[in-house]
């Protein structure tokens, strides 16, 4: 399959405004390409700036320098370089992202959380609801659960709504903060199953796993992220 994202010389340096302004150099020089169908994991110790990778890709975090290319079917777009507007709408249609923890609006019900980004795209919401609805199932959400907002749940419930709102839509990019650290190995597995699936179906997923064997489970290639701290 073609190369679906490129990272090319990317740099990420933070200024710390609470300490005089202090800028604190993390990244320099990141270098890796994502074909369809293909999952690279990031490896390195805590705090070595795998999930700031994972928010440049995403465009929570600009760049210093250098480019990370996001090739779609008919053009290139430079998340380090595009404006706004630009970057929410590849959110809505081509990058996914499951962070660590579930961001939702209070008083949601959970059904309603993980098929809203079906709805945003222009899905019927009783369609997306009927998916959203399956893919709660299969994570082990009962339906006695749906109506209830995910701020009721326990960490681990949390969890799987996080992945089945990431997994729901059909995105060309994946991006995956940690999606099993607080499940069970029941539930581990299940996730593990549904990138397997969207691999198959062509997406490029990149993930931090620390879990030894789920990264040996669904890795194509591992990036040592230490390979490119930069020095102050």
């Amino acid at each position: 399959m073609p190369t679906v994202l490129e990272l090319s010389g990317a740099a990420k340096t933070f200024t710390m405004h609470l300490q005089g302004g202090v800028r604190l150099p993390v990244l320099s020089g990141i270098e890796f390409a994502l074909r369809g169908g293909q999952c690279v994991v990031l490896s390195g110790p805590s705090g070595t700036g795998k999930s700031s990778i994972l928010k440049m890709i995403f465009g929570s975090y600009r760049c210093d320098r250098g480019r990370v290319l996001v090739h779609q079917s008919n053009e290139t777009v430079d998340v380090a370089a595009a404006e706004p507007r630009r970057i929410l709408a590849m959110r809505r249609h081509t990058i996914g992202y499951v962070s660590q923890f579930l961001r939702a609006v209070p008083r949601v019900p959970a059904i309603d959380v993980v098929a809203e980004p079906l709805v945003a795209n222009g899905t019927p919401r009783a369609e997306a609801r009927e998916r959203a609805g399956k893919l709660l199932s299969r994570l082990n959400i009962p339906a006695r659960l749906w109506a209830l907002p995910p701020a009721t749940f326990s960490g681990g419930e949390q969890q799987r709504i996080n992945v089945a709102r990431g997994f729901l839509p059909d995105y060309p990019i994946l991006l995956l903060d940690e999606p099993t650290a607080s499940l069970d190995a029941g539930h581990r597995a299940v996730v593990i199953d549904l990138i397997a699936e969207k691999k198959c179906l062509g997406a490029a997923i990149v993930a931090i796993a620390h879990d030894e064997h789920v990264r040996e489970a669904i890795a194509d290639a591992i990036v040592d992220v230490t390979c490119f701290a930069a020095v102050a």
